[in-house]
């Protein structure tokens, strides 16, 4: 394999490197394999959002709409086979990841309608549904974070069914995902499920803490509050890491260990630098630490290929410090737990709006190849 040297300095530090992006064309074109091979990528996510613009280039999707058109398929039907039909070929794609990794890398995640993201039980019913329908081992079922979804995760996983936990902004949040996965994890091992064949992450979104907490200290426009720009999403992340490291050094997680199991990985989300003035490569540098997941789009992943830097564990032992970032914020008059609520709401609105705007493009499609638009 040639390795592209910062990147797999960053695989070498612990850290799994991830693609943020999915698409059939990537699929198609060897991209994706080509990512595997040169860029140190070992797995990749998807969400609404992504689907909604790899759709909007329908020309890799005709055949598959001709035949769907033709059969007079629904739009819901439709989205769902050409979704997991993705899904299913990435899996493929990482089958040799995953095998080399021992199921801990070559994932591939497929997240649940975000109309569900109040709905547990509509959660666990998708969930359970997406995963017999893609029928590969190396499949991650995401669940966005929210209250209703914190059961659905330990449901899920309880059916043996592997879990990318979505959408968390923060630490006490990140907590009760960590116990929803314990719960999920002990439940699997009653239900007599292979725990080792199973794997979760928690996506813990970096880049929209900053831009929120960011664009309120712009409004408070005091030095004080100028000066703690850029701090608080890798604050956030670092936090989280600490609470990782205390939740799987328990007597608890190590049963599950004994048991087969490995350990719900920290994966950061939304690393993509949304401030210019902020270095592109800042949510990988500064949040590389053991055992953790990167998942970043393209652009992201290049530039740290291209001039990325590491400077060791930059997490472990920061916990102090970003207490004190923490404490600054809150002095200045953040209040970080309606930074919290608003970036979770935005969260889900935003795949919502991205769900609507993959099912326009899809039933647009749909209509314009239909046997009766064709007459």
């Amino acid at each position: 394999m040639a390795s592209n040297t910062p990147l797999a300095d960053l695989s070498a530090a612990g850290v799994s490197v991830w693609l943020d992006d999915l698409s059939r064309q990537r699929i198609e074109s060897g991209n994706l394999t080509s990512l595997i091979e040169e860029y140190e990528v070992v797995g990749v996510t998807s969400n609404p959002t992504i689907f909604a613009s790899a759709f909007a280039e329908a020309d890799h999707y005709a055949e598959d709409l001709d035949g769907l058109a033709a059969r007079g398929a629904s739009v819901e039907d439709a989205i769902r086979e050409l979704t997991t039909e993705d899904v299913r070929r990435a899996c493929d794609v990482f089958r040799g990841v995953w095998q080399q990794t021992g199921g801990v890398d070559g994932r591939v995640s497929l997240e649940v309608d975000p109309g569900k993201a109040h709905d547990t039980e509509g959660t666990v019913a998708e969930a359970a549904d997406l995963w017999k329908t893609v029928d590969r081992p190396n499949l991650m079922i995401k669940i966005p974070a929210t209250v209703e979804g914190i059961p659905a995760i330990t449901r899920t996983l309880a059916e043996g069914i592997s879990v990318n936990v979505t959408l968390i902004f923060s630490v006490e949040r990140y907590r009760q995902v960590m116990d929803a996965f314990l719960a999920g994890m002990e439940q699997a091992r009653a239900n007599g499920h292979d725990l080792s064949s199973m794997a979760s992450v928690a996506s813990f979104f970096v880049s929209r803490v900053d831009s929120e907490v960011d664009k309120r200290l712009d409004a408070i426009g005091t030095d004080a509050a100028l000066n703690l720009r850029g701090t608080a999403a890798i604050a956030n992340a670092r936090l989280a890491y600490a609470a990782y490291l205390e939740v799987f050094g328990t007597e608890r997680w190590a049963a599950l260990k004994g048991a087969g199991a490995k350990a719900q990985r920290p994966l950061w989300a939304s690393t993509g630098v949304k401030n210019k003035a902020y270095p592109d490569t800042l949510y990988v540098t500064e949040l590389a630490a053991p055992n953790t997941v990167n998942t970043m789009p393209e652009a992201t992943l290049k530039a740290f290929a291209d001039h990325g830097e590491l400077h060791g564990d930059a997490v472990s032992g920061t916990e102090e410090a970003a207490r004190e970032v923490f404490a600054g914020l809150a002095h200045v008059g953040i209040d970080v737990d309606d930074v919290y609520l608003t970036l979770e709401n935005e969260g889900v609105q935003k795949f919502d709006d991205s769900w609507q705007e993959l099912t326009a493009t899809v039933s647009d499609q749909l209509t314009r190849r239909s046997p009766e638009q064709a007459q």
